[in-house]
């Protein structure tokens, strides 16, 4: 058998279903807060987000989850401005602003993403979503099953991509905090009972880095301040793939925010 004609195959058969990408998206943040519309390049970094993950070709919308915390107007005010889709939803219960922003714009699959990543890659992202289409899953990600803190892709192209299904069932199902505060722990915990997970993506050899390019920390922030100060261009995506080869060659800024360590989801 023929198994990448199978898989386009079986990506062009569910092709049709509704695809989009849900950012969560908010102002109170414990270690910089107001973060999400604080400017790179002259424009607030969600904007960066949303302009990145509308380039993948996979999907068929954005829509931008907040909260209905009024700190939150501002993000809606943006929202507005760019004529973004928009969900306001519980600020604790994440899970449930996920699944009533999917039920409300009637998706299918949701590519979970975040407004802390301004170089989230749309080629990474359409790996994923190709890869749960052409293999049936209820739930792909680009990090690895069993230690799902851990990918060999730099910190800040995380990818999950899941059906509304799987969604919809974690809403009901799911009841620890950290499962209602990172919506897919429910999921992939009960891959052998009540999901099909396909395997972690792998990074091609030009992605597989141990980068930080998320931002958490004002030293995160300054990284992305020095990236987009040398890569960007108005009205171009800045290929993330330069980034790190850039990074390679210049490890004293590789270095700006090195020390930093990721939080745990538990």
């Amino acid at each position: 058998m023929d198994y990448q004609r199978t898989n386009e195959k079986n990506f062009k058969r569910f092709r049709k279903m509704k695809i989009a990408a849900i950012i969560q998206a908010r102002m109170a943040s414990t270690r910089l807060p107001g973060k999400v519309l604080m400017k790179i390049a002259g424009k607030p970094m969600l904007w960066h987000v949303v302009e990145r993950i509308k380039a993948a070709k996979t999907l068929d919308s954005v829509i931008v989850a907040t909260t209905i915390n009024s700190e939150d107007n501002a993000i809606e005010k943006l929202a507005q401005k760019e004529g973004w889709l928009l969900y306001r939803g519980s600020s604790e219960d994440v899970l449930d602003r996920y699944y009533q922003a999917a039920k409300k714009f009637d998706i299918n699959i949701v590519f979970r993403g975040s407004s802390d990543l301004p170089l989230i890659d749309p080629v990474v992202i359409d790996m994923c979503v190709k890869k749960l289409l052409s293999g049936k899953y209820d739930y792909i990600s680009n990090f690895f099953q069993e230690e799902q803190d851990k990918s060999d892709f730099p910190r800040g192209l995380d990818v999950r991509v899941f059906s509304f299904e799987a969604l919809k069932k974690a809403h009901h199902n799911a009841t620890r905090s950290y499962e209602r505060e990172h919506v897919a722990p429910y999921i992939w915990e009960n891959k052998k009972k009540e999901f099909k997970i396909g395997p972690a993506v792998e990074a091609p050899p030009e992605y597989s880095r141990n980068y930080r390019l998320t931002v958490d920390y004002p030293e995160d922030f300054s990284l992305m301040e020095k990236i987009y100060q040398i890569f960007y261009k108005p009205g171009k995506i800045i290929d993330t793939s330069k980034i790190i080869a850039f990074l390679d060659k210049h490890p004293e800024i590789a270095q700006i925010n090195a020390n930093r360590q990721q939080k745990p989801f538990k």
